[in-house]
């Protein structure tokens, strides 16, 4: 096994929904809502590292390459309802890996969140690990528009924080 450096050991929640003239500002826009908007997303797959710890989210620097996991949806149905969740299964046994479940739907978030934390159970289930615990977070947004609606897990190195 290769031991690599910089593996992330800190994560936050965020979520946020916009309106645009264009389906990419209204993404834009949920990415400014979120907190994230001006950094480079790179989309992970939905592993958790092992022992990363929740922080409160923070400013990350503008132009930073973001690891992160996420839902999103875009609709200009206007009166639609769309939603983005996000959950994470944390094994109680903290060696272990988590896992990132992202969801999103034409539908009101009580159901999307349902679904995402059922997939998050069934990654545990699939993994053989019984004892865990579940958190997470989404965001609906009823269209006027042109809408997104995001909710992410961004994955962070905490040896790379500023000072």
């Amino acid at each position: 096994m290769i031991d690599l450096k910089n593996i992330p050991d800190i994560h936050f929640f965020c979520a946020g929904a916009s309106e645009g003239e264009t389906e990419l500002n209204s993404f834009d826009g949920a990415l400014l809502a979120a907190g994230i908007g001006d950094t480079n997303l790179i989309k992970m797959s939905s592993i958790l590292p092992p022992a990363s710890k929740e922080v409160k989210p923070f400013q990350v620097k503008p132009g930073s390459f973001l690891p992160l996991a996420y839902a999103s949806i875009t609709s200009s149905e206007p009166g639609e309802t769309i939603s983005s969740a996000i959950a994470v299964a944390i094994p109680d046994d903290r060696s272990l890996n988590g896992v990132i479940m992202e969801h999103h739907n034409h539908a009101p978030l009580e159901f999307v969140e349902k679904k995402v934390i059922e997939m998050a159970e069934n990654a545990m289930k699939m993994r053989g690990i019984e004892n865990y615990s579940v958190k997470s977070k989404g965001v609906e947004h009823k269209v006027e528009n042109i809408a997104t609606a995001f909710a992410a897990v961004v994955l962070w190195d905490s040896s790379m924080m500023e000072e």
